[in-house]
């Protein structure tokens, strides 16, 4: 697959060429995390000594039972930032054939749904929610389906625009 670029929130690669298992359309939808591994390692480093330093201060002050909820302060924002990288192990995959569309779901590394769609009579749209954010939608034949709800407004329009253009190339032949 050839990555076509790296978006704010999600990275999508697709390779619009036929491909060896007949794609004509594939692509990954990832939740981007800004924070690498490595700086989840240095703002930790930054966090811990912070607390240290600031823990001392109180303990030299007298007041010794503050240093306790320094600690779990750290264990706090630890446990958050872990809770977020595990949520972050999802990813969608779509991937269009001539004769069909299939959307593939992966949570924690494990497939959670797999459906495939008619690309002759799918529709590809972006549903403006006024409560909510919008939704990227592909209906067909009473069917409806949500997919990249993770992406940001933005990249829903873009992604949208990308499929309805291999969709139309599948038309077309």
């Amino acid at each position: 697959m050839q990555q076509s670029g790296r978006l704010a929130v999600t990275r999508v690669e697709h390779s619009n060429g036929p491909a060896l298992d007949g794609a004509l359309f594939d692509a990954v939808l990832y939740p981007h995390r800004s924070l690498s591994p490595a700086g989840f390692l240095i703002l930790m480093t930054a966090i811990s000594c912070c607390s240290i330093a600031l823990g001392a201060v109180f303990w030299i002050a007298g007041a010794w039972p503050v240093v306790g909820f320094f600690g779990l302060d750290v264990l706090l924002i630890y446990v958050a930032f872990r809770l977020s990288y595990r949520d972050a192990r999802r990813y969608e995959i779509i991937r269009l054939t001539r004769t069909e569309l299939t959307i593939e779901r992966f949570v924690r590394g494990r497939q959670v749904m797999q459906k495939q769609l008619q690309p002759y009579w799918l529709n590809v749209r972006v549903e403006e929610e006024r409560t909510g954010p919008d939704r990227l939608m592909l209906r067909s034949h009473g069917q409806a389906l949500e997919i990249g709800a993770f992406l940001s407004p933005p990249e829903k329009q873009d992604f949208a625009v990308n499929l309805t253009d291999a969709l139309a190339k599948v038309r077309s032949a």
